[in-house]
């Protein structure tokens, strides 16, 4: 038991650490030092947490009489989940602790019990551990929606999220005992022996198991099932946006993979795969399409992580070593690429407020050439193109080389074509920043700390890494792959 418990170092160190982080909040009467000592202690448990995941052994094993699965591909979703929980927080920090009257000394206590659910989730080899993590992770992200609480927008998209979220949770549970009810298991490893031998999946498993790829669909923005992503991407204060937009997709696609495809339905793909190409071209073409008519960036960005979760989807459908470690490639550069992109949101700002509408980016490249181009750089990336620093290329030439491998060429043609269409509102935003005359009525101004400066440069540097050297994340994403087909 001990062996076992020193697996879970990770979600031990954020579970202890949010307590002790709570009880410090509590006592402190100071409101703005509770929150600046609540963020500074919060990221110090992140990277503790971090830190803790490189002792751990490069073993596959089930554990907690295989409630638990331990193996790279763990290992590897874990650290980025954890690295990207805490860049967000740090990136955040000047915004929070500007807006102490807005925000409690609650908000990174939340991110961490989020991270802790995202933990869960991504080890779960039971469908009960997986609803246990995915409530926790859940529950955490309804308050973080709702946390301005006097703000009648963020309050309203709150609403939106908690009801829908709500609902998925619900068709995702009776998914899950469909399963059970069929099946006799809810335990992944039983799941797969009971059905060993059998051709094809009852119609009642697979009804089941069409309700819980809903509910994944939800948590991953995944159209159809993505109608409260953009309004509470617009309605959430933008430190919760940038969260919502970076960190818990990974986990709901790693549930995607862990279930379909290093799981107990890996051997019937032919019965699943159909659902998921339909999500990953209906992403791909609601998010390229649905972008095009937006005036908010944070709308727009929206539909941006629609269509991205469409295009990871590719390597799901793949069903292949190869596959896999496309999609966690393809998240890994989605992710940095955002950390930046939001990192520059949360610096800028139009007549002393974040800049909300895209109009506002008018003249930015005359003002603040150096920003501009940053973003630039970034909204490149973001298309596909091979502009240096930032590797987006490599996050799309490797999931539509995974599924044209696997013989799915008209998934991947459509996924190069709303690319292009995609690339119109990216490349709009360039063409404002650089040709449209700032408006004389708005001020923009720049108003980043050193610590979102540091972040800018540092995730720059790490994309030039992968870009000159792309083995660095390949290698890594190809041991995690591999570790679930063992």
């Amino acid at each position: 038991m001990c062996s076992e418990i020193s697996l879970l170092k990770p979600e031990l160190i954020l579970a202890g650490g949010s307590m002790f982080v709570l009880l410090t909040g509590v006592y402190m009467k100071n409101q703005a030092l509770a929150i600046a000592t609540s963020i500074r202690l919060s990221s110090l448990i992140l990277l503790g947490s971090l830190i803790s995941l490189v002792f751990l052994p490069h073993i596959s094993q089930n554990i907690f009489n295989g409630l638990y699965r331990f193996d790279l591909f763990g290992i590897f979703v874990k650290a980025v989940l954890i690295f990207s929980g805490a860049i967000t927080l740090i990136i955040s920090s000047d915004y929070i602790e500007d807006k102490t009257n807005k925000f409690g000394f609650e908000y990174p206590i939340l991110v961490l019990l989020s991270v802790l659910g995202m933990l869960i989730m991504v080890s779960a080899n039971d469908l009960l551990t997986l609803y246990l993590g995915l409530e926790l992770q859940s529950l955490s992200a309804y308050v973080l929606a709702a946390i301005k609480r006097e703000d009648k927008n963020a309050t309203e998209a709150a609403i939106k999220y908690f009801v829908l979220g709500a609902l998925a949770s619900g068709i995702l549970l009776y998914g899950a005992t469909l399963i059970y009810g069929y099946l006799g298991s809810t335990n992944f490893t039983n799941i797969a022996l009971t059905l060993h031998g059998h051709a094809a999946l009852s119609q009642g498993v697979i009804v089941g198991l069409v309700f819980v790829l809903i509910g994944f669909s939800f948590k991953l923005s995944a159209a159809p099932f993505h109608m409260w992503t953009p309004d509470v991407y617009e309605g959430v204060p933008t430190p919760v946006t940038a969260y919502f937009a970076i960190v818990p997709k990974l986990a709901a696609m790693a549930l995607f993979i862990r279930l379909l495809v290093g799981g107990p339905f890996a051997g019937y793909a032919n019965q699943w795969e159909q659902i998921v190409i339909a999500v990953s071209v209906i992403s791909m073409v609601v998010g390229a399409f649905g972008g095009i008519w937006q005036s908010n960036i944070r709308r727009l960005l929206a539909y941006s992580s629609i269509s991205n979760m469409g295009y990871a989807l590719l390597g799901v459908v793949a069903n292949s070593t190869d596959g896999i470690q496309a999609t966690l490639v393809y998240f890994v550069i989605y992710i940095i690429t955002s950390i930046a992109l939001f990192a520059i949101l949360l610096s800028l700002k139009s007549n002393q407020k974040l800049i909300e509408k895209i109009d506002d980016f008018k003249g930015l490249a005359s003002r603040h050439p150096i920003v501009a181009l940053v973003l630039s750089l970034l909204l490149f990336s973001m298309i596909g193109l091979p502009f240096p620093p930032f590797p987006g290329f490599f996050a799309k030439f490797f999931v539509f080389s995974a599924a044209i491998n696997s013989g799915f060429y008209a998934v991947a043609v459509i996924g190069m074509i709303t690319s292009i269409v995609a690339a119109y509102y990216y490349l709009r935003i360039i063409k404002i920043m650089y040709f449209d005359k700032a408006d004389e009525h708005v001020r923009i101004s720049l108003s980043a700390g050193k610590i979102s400066l540091f972040v800018i440069f540092m995730i720059s540097f790490l994309s030039l890494a992968i870009f000159i050297m792309p083995s660095t994340l390949l290698d890594p994403a190809y041991a995690a792959a591999f570790s679930l087909f063992k």
